[in-house]
């Protein structure tokens, strides 16, 4: 069913299709439509470059996918469940020790939810430490758009080795 300030009643009583309204409102859709996958896709590429600096070991690379405040936590269930802190400096800098390929996360299918400024990406993964599986989880990711580019707030996962999904 069309809106219906599109279908507007003509002299006789029955209603016809305001064809400029309409190609308007369709403009409009589409220019909506295609801004969420264009935002989509920059979420996407952000994310996906934070897993390939780690995987390259390459810092310069990883600090341009955080905003300066961006916050870093692990649910560890170790002495009960509880959320372990790390800084993202400090996260930065055990990877720039790394050599290339030793920190391997790969990630499953994204869902990626954005409003304005504000994008949350639900990404399982799978981690493996020098070719050897390490652990399992759920990253939860906070982006916020600054200067027309996404960038990771916070960040907090999940971490097991079984029940992988």
């Amino acid at each position: 069913m069309l809106p219906l300030a599109i279908m507007l009643p003509n002299m006789k009583g029955k209603f016809y299709i305001n064809k400029k309204l309409f190609l308007a409102c369709a403009f409009v859709i589409c220019c909506n439509s295609l801004l969420a996958q264009e935002n989509t896709l920059a979420v996407r590429n952000t994310v996906a470059q934070l897993f390939v600096a780690m995987k390259t070991a390459d810092t310069t690379l990883m600090k341009q996918t955080f905003t300066t405040t961006a916050i870093l936590q692990t649910i560890s269930e170790r002495d009960g469940i509880n959320v372990r802190d790390e800084k993202i400096a400090d996260f930065i800098t055990s990877i720039g020790k790394l050599s290339k390929a030793d920190a391997d996360e790969r990630l499953g299918e994204l869902v990626i939810l954005i409003d304005g400024k504000l994008a949350s990406v639900w990404a399982p993964y799978q981690f493996y430490y020098k070719g050897i599986f390490s652990h399992c989880g759920v990253n939860s990711l906070q982006l916020v758009q600054m200067d027309g580019q996404w960038k990771i707030q916070y960040i907090i996962d999940t971490r097991r080795k079984e029940a992988c999904l």
